[in-house]
């Protein structure tokens, strides 16, 4: 692939991260893809993306499986190209989108790992009065309160968050927005944390959570924080921000949540990516009752 059809490729690029205002992060996922799909074409000869074909395609997707690749990085490529040839159809590059109907293989489900209650108690559980100390504490009780990604929690920005209405105003992907609720401890939290950036935040910084340069905490930062409280508590699993939000959805089913608003809550698109928390909700149901219907329970060892 000669440098100006790579230069295409290019322009994608920038268009995801200027006109659709994708995440860096999700735009170098589709430049891998990308640069994926390019070595392909060397190696086939292709030298243009218009001489790019359905066969093509499903031999990239069949190539990437032999290699290892499993069904769900599979799945991204194809999404990728297929966004970037729609793209050139859109530019008046090519007229037709070989990818639409390529598939790949069908990926087996796999349910999010999720803390228990009382388990995300004791995670929660941060005592300390020091400023650093304060934020965590807040930052862990948004996360599980509201459900919030990583993302979305270093973006929010001061006028985001309503404390008196109990709300937060989160920008998610595609930056769509929507209002969540935050509970009584969260709102406690961040209250608390609010009185110490006033004293350790940068002037003219709008971030709700801030480093101790008092410049937007980082996404690292959260994620090593997290990990900190959760070896604190000692928790003999791994923990990471997300995992607060696998717990919020299935904690919220398991008490009777209704799915819609679940769906709406976490700001999935589609209803089919909310309905996996129900799998969960199922698991717990049948954990319990494989402990207490006198029919399930194991009989005891003589």
């Amino acid at each position: 692939m000669d440098s100006a059809e790579w230069l295409k490729a290019e322009r994608f690029l920038a268009h995801l991260q200027l006109e659709r205002r994708l995440s860096s992060h999700t735009a170098s996922a589709y430049r891998r893809d990308l640069v994926c799909l390019a070595g392909f074409c060397d190696r086939e000869g292709i030298c243009a993306w218009r001489e790019l074909k359905v066969h093509h395609l499903r031999r990239f997707a069949a190539m990437s499986h032999g290699g290892g690749l499993n069904p769900r990085s599979i799945q991204r490529r194809l999404s990728g190209a297929r966004s970037f040839l729609r793209y050139l159809v859109r530019e008046g590059e090519i007229t037709v989108n070989p990818g639409v109907g390529v598939s790949a293989p069908r990926a087996a489900r796999r349910l999010p790992t999720t803390l228990d209650v009382d388990q995300m108690g004791r995670l929660l559980e941060i005592r300390g009065d020091d400023p650093v100390t304060v934020r965590d504490r807040a930052m862990l009780e948004l996360l599980y309160s509201s459900g919030l990604r990583l993302a979305e929690l270093v973006g929010l920005e001061l006028g985001d968050i309503d404390l008196a209405d109990g709300l937060v105003r989160v920008t998610g992907k595609g930056r769509k927005t929507r209002l969540v609720p935050v509970g009584r401890r969260a709102r406690e939290a961040v209250t608390a944390w609010l009185h110490q950036r006033a004293g350790t935040a940068a002037p003219e910084e709008r971030a709700v959570f801030t480093g101790v340069r008092g410049r937007r905490i980082s996404p690292r930062t959260v994620q090593s924080r997290v990990s900190h409280w959760a070896r604190r508590s000692g928790m003999g699993q791994r923990v990471h921000p997300h995992l607060f939000r696998h717990s919020f959805a299935s904690h919220l089913l398991e008490s009777g949540g209704d799915l819609r608003g679940v769906q709406e809550m976490l700001g999935h698109a589609n209803i089919s990516t909310t309905q996996i928390y129900t799998h969960l909700d199922f698991q717990h149901l049948a954990q319990v009752y494989d402990k207490a219907h006198p029919r399930a329970r194991k009989p005891a060892k003589s």
